[in-house]
């Protein structure tokens, strides 16, 4: 039936819009929090913490404590967003997009609601609003990656690029200090995001399914409001994907998520993502007071490249998909004898992961460098590696375990990943206090780490080639 196929296609098409609308224009927001610091500074929050000092007979006006607040809000914030990825995945997995997506919309509601009615003499209530406003947004993206379900042959393309708006999100904040300098106030454009909530309910309830989207996707599949065709598709998945069309078939045997969790391939792909997270966190967490060495304190240099920092943001979309260009290159092309789908996925990944590793250590060496023309060329790598890392993280996930278990994974290494992340704050406080505000060591030494990330993709190359080994000696006796 033409009709009901064209007005499935228009749908699938909305849902896929309105997603990378609702990624780019609000879920990764807190990743803004450089553009965000500098209106908060100019608001007085946390001022009260600024001291003045003595420095060869020239007093100055100290302010590194309360940088060091806005340093741990967003590092408590960015660790919220992971370790509560757990939950949020088994929340997911156990009852299906509307209810993640309810809890989702009330956190990020919540979130921006606390903004708007803060103040420098509430400055305290930013901890609370920026972490559920955090939380609140990483649900948007995990309900939303499966989206790529609908579309095949790209689903690591669209999972990237939904990451990578995610990334771009960022910007959110960008248009707020734009605002804030145009005259519109925090207050203002806070609510405003609040008010956006229904936009959030609408796709919930038209646009997406009660439960989930499935992979590979069923013939003649329809979810959200369907306009006249039959609801049953949705609700019926899950008992026609459990059975196979001939019976007399032998049942794949999916791994179980214990099996998943301790996998050399789980293992290795938590200390790719962990290495170069923390360099990413400590990146953000640390911009403004190291511009405000870099330029030594001069306002409008720091607002020059604190706004260049955030338009390079808005590149994160245009980015990621190449990511998912690179995994997705081997769809459609003929297998090797008895290679099957996973395996070619796999292959398919090491030159991704290999390609994200490199970027990281030519970030952290430019980061490192303190040569403050040289930070636009920072800004460039840092947004290209953020969208790959992402993008590449959740696409790996789906391609190297079983769907059912994508929720519970994701979350599981999220927020491991995050624990890990929280280095980033003794981190701080060692540039702050041993070191004299000198962050040279401290990059050393994360990009020394970065090292561990190219690990991970050697790994799975030897996998790859273990299995291809296992196929031939398998094929070899036969003959």
């Amino acid at each position: 039936m033409p009709g009901l196929e064209n007005s499935s296609r228009v749908q699938r098409c909305l849902t896929f819009a309105t997603g990378l609308v609702e990624c780019l224009c609000f879920a990764g927001a807190v990743f803004g929090w450089a553009s965000f610091v500098f209106v908060l500074k100019a608001e007085g929050y946390f001022s009260s913490l600024c001291v003045n000092t003595t420095q060869v007979n020239v007093t100055i006006l100290d302010c590194s404590r309360q940088d060091e607040q806005f340093s741990l809000i967003f590092t408590i914030a960015s660790f919220m967003n992971n370790f509560l990825t757990l939950p949020n995945g088994f929340l997911f997995d156990r009852f299906g997009t509307t209810v993640a997506r309810l809890f989702g919309i009330f956190l990020y509601t919540t979130g921006t609601m606390m903004v708007a009615f803060s103040s420098s003499a509430l400055s305290n209530l930013l901890y609370p609003a920026i972490s559920v406003l955090a939380v609140g947004g990483i649900l948007f993206l995990i309900t939303n990656m499966q989206v790529g379900n609908l579309f095949g042959s790209h689903r690591s393309t669209v999972i990237t690029l939904y990451n990578g708006a995610f990334d771009s999100s960022s910007a959110l904040f960008l248009v707020i200090k734009l605002l804030y300098e145009s005259g519109v106030s925090i207050h203002t454009s806070f609510l405003f995001l609040s008010a956006c909530s229904i936009i959030h309910l609408f796709r919930t309830f038209v646009l997406l399914p009660r439960k989930f989207i499935p992979y590979p996707l069923p013939d003649h599949y329809t979810y959200g409001i369907t306009f006249g065709k039959s609801k049953r598709s949705e609700q019926t998945v899950a008992t026609t994907d459990e059975m196979p069309l001939n019976k007399d078939a032998p049942v794949k045997q999916e791994k179980g998520f214990r099996e998943c969790l301790l996998s050399r391939l789980f293992m290795w792909h938590l200390v790719w993502l962990s290495v170069m997270q923390l360099r990413h966190y400590l990146f953000i967490g640390t911009f403004n007071p190291t511009l405000q060495q870099l330029t030594k304190g001069e306002p409008s240099l720091v607002s020059q490249y604190t706004n260049a920092f955030a338009f390079t943001q808005l590149c994160g979309v245009l980015c990621a998909p190449w990511n998912g260009l690179i995994m997705d290159r081997h769809k459609g092309k003929p297998r090797a004898a008895g290679e099957s789908e996973q395996e070619a996925d796999l292959r398919a990944s090491v030159l991704s992961l290999f390609l994200t590793a490199l970027q990281c250590v030519l970030f952290s060496v430019c980061a490192t460098t303190p040569y403050l023309p040289l930070q636009y060329l920072t800004f460039i790598l840092q947004v290209l590696n953020r969208s790959f890392l992402y993008g590449g993280n959740a696409a790996f996930i789906s391609v190297a375990f079983p769907s059912c278990h994508f929720g519970k994974l994701y979350g599981v290494i999220m927020a491991l990943s995050a624990v890990f992340s929280l280095l980033q704050y003794p981190c701080f406080a060692l540039v702050k206090g041993a070191l004299n505000g000198d962050p040279l060591y401290v990059n050393v030494g994360l990009t020394l780490l970065s090292l561990l990330a190219f690990i991970h993709p050697l790994s799975v190359y030897l996998h790859c080639r273990s299995l291809a080994s296992q196929r031939a000696n398998s094929v070899t006796p036969s003959t």
